[in-house]
């Protein structure tokens, strides 16, 4: 069953002169430390981070809430399985909320999916319940 639906546009170029105007201040706010690295390995950083910046966004609006009620812009982290699939892991106040919305019996698993097209980066997010008896391994994402 489906718990939460959400999306988010964000533009790359204010992305750029957010990182041109604030830096590390705003990289250090907003990501973890594997995103960082992960858009310092990219040619486009700004690119990179928007993308990652609309998965929040997405996520939070997924979970119910936007960015308020507590969840830190660290408490989503986005990563990515070796064959470059984005997943979204959920910690802190973000991990309870997933937690306190997912049915007893079930376990959350989050879909999430990212695209860009300067100077748009696009993400949605999809939080499905499914049942304990299911045979699918947990995965990056997943909480019980």
């Amino acid at each position: 069953m489906i718990l939460g639906i959400g999306t988010d546009l964000c533009n790359i170029d204010r992305i750029t002169g957010t990182l041109e105007r604030f830096g590390d201040r705003f990289r250090n706010r907003v990501f973890t430390e594997t995103e960082l690295a992960r858009a310092r390995r990219r040619k486009d950083e700004a690119g990179t981070l928007a993308k990652r910046w609309a998965a929040k966004e997405a996520c939070s609006k997924a979970l119910g809430t936007g960015l308020a009620m507590g969840i830190s812009w660290k408490d989503m982290a986005v990563g990515n399985l070796r064959t470059g699939q984005p997943t979204m892991e959920l910690t802190g106040w973000a991990a309870e909320r997933l937690a306190a919305m997912t049915p007893p019996g079930h376990r959350a698993h989050v879909h999430v999916t990212l695209t860009d097209d300067h100077p748009w980066a696009q993400a949605f997010v999809v939080i499905e319940a499914l049942p304990m008896g299911v045979n699918a391994a947990p995965k990056p994402g997943t909480s019980a």
